[in-house]
């Protein structure tokens, strides 16, 4: 009677051992489409990644975020002749990084919306221009 039941228990724990991570030596494989969109989204996370060596995510912080932003839209599109938006790019980034240490500070929109009023000089005016003589410039 006893090694009947470690038998049992020795079945059992093989059937678990081979369902791990909820899978089983008896499980169907997955179809071949699961196969490409798993490919395809490795492939574009490579895209991403090298697209990162031209534009560099630190500078998605301050004046240059859009430009490097738009550059990497870009990228992507063109690599994988695709089109993408700039809110698809930020959620493929949010997988790798934490996005909220490059998001705009207060203090960066408080310097952008600062009003100077500027002119120039008065003495600016005054001064003559130079005046080019065709004649003597082209003898």
């Amino acid at each position: 009677m006893g090694k009947n039941t470690r038998a049992k228990g020795k079945e059992k724990k093989e059937a678990e051992h081979d369902e791990q991570d909820g899978f089983s030596v008896h499980s169907p494989c997955n179809p071949a489409s699961s196969h490409k969109e798993e490919q395809s989204q490795v492939e574009l996370e490579i895209r991403l990644l090298e697209a990162l060596e031209i534009y560099p995510l630190a500078k998605l912080r301050g004046i240059h975020r859009h430009f490097v932003l738009f550059g990497l839209t870009e990228n992507l599109r063109r690599s994988l002749r695709r089109q993408f938006t700039p809110d698809d790019v930020l959620k493929l980034l949010d997988h790798f990084y934490d996005l909220n240490m490059v998001k705009p500070d207060d203090a960066d929109a408080k310097i952008f919306n600062k009003e100077e009023v500027f002119c120039l000089p008065h003495s600016y005016f005054l001064m003559e221009e130079p005046s080019i003589d065709m004649d003597t410039e082209f003898s």
